[in-house]
């Protein structure tokens, strides 16, 4: 470099001037709107409220000074008259610092979203693992993409690398299918949430409370008390009965009475059955009726509504409505059937023997 009169770079002092002025100018602008704006964000004053504005916050507040004078230099060059290297040069380290910054604020949103998505303390274990999956997950694409945009700035061909990466991506891939299989099921169970850790589930012929949900596999305590460990991906395969999200219980059962039951006090039972039920907490009657004539008795069915999901109570409201079936029917003299047969044996004339066809 040398000077020629009073000028360098081909620029004069005043140029040279007008842009460290306007450099230093940019620059502190520039960190002037970065606090204003972290500031406003955590005061949610612009007109956004929640997590997003607490977000957005730490995303201004994660800007780089660094990044910010790159931009401000960028600009500044704008008032100088430079060598092509040179301005090729300051246009790609301002390129890349840009890109470097987009990939930071990447970086904490991809983070500040899941958790937000997820809506719960990432304190949680069972929430802590998967969240932790998925930000690097997320991160590792984010930061590949960054990365390949640079090599491309900088005049590598990364058309050539991309395809060597995918050649061996899908070795790894292949190598490792069930495990990914496994640990992509488990950020389905997160976000998804078919059953969270608590909740009561049957899964097939298997049920149990479940325990933690991890990376690969989800275990369950059975009511036998033995862990019951399903791989991840087998488990959103299969139907899953969630007993955590219902709030009340349909109950089905039925009886039978006497076929020798007048049928005045046959009438009589859907009301009593009704009564019983009505006077008990927590149940709601539904319908009960004479159904139909079985082998030995005359059988009802009765449809009422437990008002609590918890089958301790459940069991506690049918014993009650059994006791006062019983004591009600032992009033009104009307009987429960039982498994009888009755055989009726018609006189034959001497000599004749009866068969019975087996």
């Amino acid at each position: 470099m040398e000077f020629v009169g009073w000028q360098f770079l081909g620029n004069s002092v005043g140029q040279w001037g007008t842009a460290l002025a306007v450099l230093i100018i940019l620059n502190l602008f520039f960190n002037l709107v970065k606090r204003w704006l972290v500031r406003r964000f955590e005061a949610g004053r612009m007109f956004i409220k929640g997590g997003l504005a607490e977000g957005l916050a730490e995303i201004f507040r994660r800007t780089k000074r660094i990044v910010l004078f790159f931009v401000a230099l960028y600009l500044a060059c704008f008032w100088l008259a430079l060598p092509l290297k040179i301005k090729t040069l300051i246009e790609s380290v301002a390129f890349i610092a840009v890109v470097i910054q987009v990939g930071l604020w990447g970086h904490s949103l991809i983070y500040i979203g899941l958790k937000q998505y997820v809506g719960r303390k990432v304190e949680d274990p069972a929430t802590s693992s998967g969240v932790t999956v998925m930000s690097l997950f997320g991160r590792f694409v984010l930061w590949s993409f960054v990365l390949l945009v640079i090599l491309e700035n900088v005049g590598v061909n990364v058309t050539t690398l991309i395809a060597s990466l995918g050649v061996g991506g899908i070795a790894i891939g292949l190598a490792t299918q069930n495990i990914l299989s496994d640990l992509f099921a488990s950020l389905s169970i997160l976000l998804d949430r078919p059953f969270e850790v608590g909740h009561f589930i049957i899964v097939g012929e298997q049920l149990g409370t479940v325990e933690r949900i991890g990376l690969k596999t989800t275990r369950l305590r059975s009511l036998s008390g033995e862990m019951l460990v399903f791989g991840n991906n087998d488990l959103l395969s299969s139907r899953i009965h969630n007993y955590a999200h219902f709030w009340e219980r349909r109950v089905v059962f039925s009886f039978g009475v006497l076929y020798e039951t007048p049928s005045e006090k046959l009438k009589k039972v859907p009301g009593i059955v009704r009564g019983v039920i009505e006077k008990v907490e927590q149940a709601r009657f539904d319908r009960a009726h004479f159904k139909e004539f079985g082998d030995f008795s005359l059988n009802f069915e009765v449809v009422y509504y437990v008002l609590s999901p918890d089958y301790t109570v459940y069991m506690d409201i049918q014993e009650k409505i059994n006791l006062g079936i019983f004591e009600a029917f032992e009033k009104e003299g009307l009987g429960f059937a039982f498994p009888t047969q009755t055989i009726h044996i018609a006189s034959q004339p001497s000599g004749n023997v009866v068969t019975r066809p087996a």
